[in-house]
């Protein structure tokens, strides 16, 4: 059956959007989406209609760096190490992503192939779209070990790649710097792997067709990533210290050229973060984004979502880092869809409200390009056609 939308104002994308506007759904794919009465003559006379005269219509926002393991609690660490079956807080956090507009995510980091399991889960069933990359590839006690993809050798590693591809990964994920929540490990702007340990990653990964995405907080960890041929960047930070970062423009370049994108993994605690901090330092830990698009990488959205205040259910919140960094609306819903997908190598599937592409659509009350607020305000999310 035909599902036809009608509402105040469509963004095909959002550099065009349509004033009364529609879109028309078909067996999960878009149909049409446009002025009222072109997509309405399309529609068959039975179509089931929803009409929202003051709200827009969207693609489904994407959000390219969780983790499903993680609750976003305080005691986020306590929960994960003491729970042995983490399944049905990682079917409830996806359904909360998917209710407040989520309809694209990437689960970075995971125990036991959690992920592919949450997927498995929902079949006939709506829910985002969910591509996994089970435990991210580490040294031994290094960052993010407790989710057992700890190796020691390059046959460690290329074992641990056909692991994950053999569970159903649809990325492999690696940690070429240290982090923040794992103690005794590398410092976040320490590196773990060297150029070549990581082309071991790329070149091993590529005989099973997955991209990489590389965790790299340090300057020469993204560097070496860069060379290695990564897909995405995961933080992106720059960092050379605890307080010091060396922006790389030939690493830009180089990213731009070979089409590696980079994902901030912001939540909504950039504010508090820079309450801390302090607007300066703030100004220095988050103005790589701005700088990132002057030089021409593709930006991701991504949250780094269940770590401890990294909620899953409010991507608006997220969003407005970019636009306190001086970004326009349009852009930063331009990252949140068409350039997210893209960057997944989607582009061709979703973020567009466009004929033929996958029918993931958000309704929301009011206009995200006046207030990204109307992001908090979803009226009809539908994933591939689906109802939330």
């Amino acid at each position: 059956m035909d599902t036809l939308i009608t509402a105040g104002r469509v963004l095909p994308r959002p550099a065009t959007p349509v004033d009364d506007g529609a879109v028309l759904v078909r067996d999960g794919v878009i149909v049409a989406a446009g002025p009222r009465a072109d997509v309405v003559a399309q529609a068959a006379p039975d179509a089931s209609r929803h009409d929202f005269p003051t709200g827009t219509a969207l693609a489904g926002l994407c959000n390219v760096h969780v983790h499903l393991a993680f609750d976003a609690s305080r005691e986020m660490p306590a929960h994960f190490s003491e729970s042995e079956d983490l399944l049905e807080g990682a079917r409830s956090r996806l359904t909360a992503m998917l209710r407040s507009g989520v309809t694209t995510v990437r689960d970075l980091g995971d125990r036991g192939h959690l992920g592919a399991a949450v997927r498995r889960s929902f079949e006939g069933s709506p829910a985002p779209r969910l591509l996994v990359s089970g435990p991210p590839i580490t040294v031994p006690g290094g960052h993010c070990h407790f989710f057992g993809g700890e190796t020691a050798s390059d046959g460690e590693i290329r074992a641990l790649i056909d692991a994950n591809a053999a569970a159903g990964a649809d990325v492999i994920k690696v940690m070429a710097s240290g982090g923040q929540i794992t103690e005794g490990g590398a410092d976040m702007w320490e590196s773990q792997f060297d150029a070549r340990q990581l082309r071991v990653v790329t070149e091993h990964a590529a005989r099973h067709g997955l991209p990489v995405a590389a965790h790299a907080h340090g300057a020469d960890a993204i560097e070496a990533a860069v060379q290695a041929g990564v897909s995405t960047v995961e933080h992106c930070s720059f960092m050379t210290g605890p307080r010091s970062f060396d922006r790389r423009s030939h690493v830009a370049k180089r990213m731009v050229a070979e089409g590696i994108s980079a994902c901030s993994t912001s939540s909504r605690n950039w504010r508090t973060i820079v309450e801390r901090l302090g607007e300066d330092l703030g100004l220095a830990v988050y103005g790589r984004l701005p700088w990132l698009e002057e030089q021409g990488v593709r930006l991701l959205a991504g949250t780094d979502a269940g770590l401890a205040g990294s909620v899953f259910d409010d991507p608006a919140g997220a969003l407005e880092l970019y636009e306190w960094l001086g970004f326009s609306r349009r852009r930063i819903l331009e990252i949140a869809t068409e350039d997210s997908a893209a960057g997944l190598g989607l582009g061709d599937v979703t973020g567009r409200l466009e004929a033929g592409l996958a029918a993931d659509v958000l309704v929301v009350e009011g206009d995200p390009l006046k207030t990204l607020a109307a992001l908090r305000n979803p009226l009809l999310v539908l994933t591939q056609g689906r109802p939330a």
